[in-house]
């Protein structure tokens, strides 16, 4: 996958989120971002469960991480601080980060990768985009 200098990529699963920029022209060479605090927020997945009618809470706070990146992203999209947007997360996330898109967002997004790399080094998650 290509992606343009200056996208602004995720990588999230259910506890952490980093942030990087996309800072090489020729080539992917993603530069660490500061990361804004996620606030969790109710899941709203209902019914959903392991064990039985209400999802375990794990569950519940990995949902809930989730719909809290999908608030900052929004904002961070909002306020113009995001023109393209590379999202990579743990298939289940990707899920619940999908629910919690405004619709300006989910215009701004580039690529998606379903992929939990979440503690890898930029240069290895550059190397899966490059393989996406």
């Amino acid at each position: 996958m290509i992606i343009s200098t200056g996208t602004l990529v995720a990588v999230v699963d259910g506890e952490k989120l980093a942030l990087f920029h996309n800072t090489g022209h020729q080539s992917i060479s993603l530069t660490p971002v500061a990361t804004p605090e996620v606030a969790e927020r109710a899941s709203g997945a209902a019914g959903r469960g392991s064990s039985g009618a209400n999802p375990d809470n794990d569950t519940q706070a990995e949902d809930g991480f989730a719909l809290g990146v999908a608030d900052v992203l929004n904002k961070m999209v909002l306020n113009h601080k995001v023109e393209h947007l590379l999202v990579i997360a743990a298939p289940k996330t990707m899920g619940q980060l999908r629910k919690g898109w405004h619709k300006e967002t989910g215009s701004r997004i580039v690529g998606e990768i379903a992929k939990d790399l979440t503690g890898h080094s930029p240069d290895q998650i550059a190397a899966a985009i490059e393989k996406a």
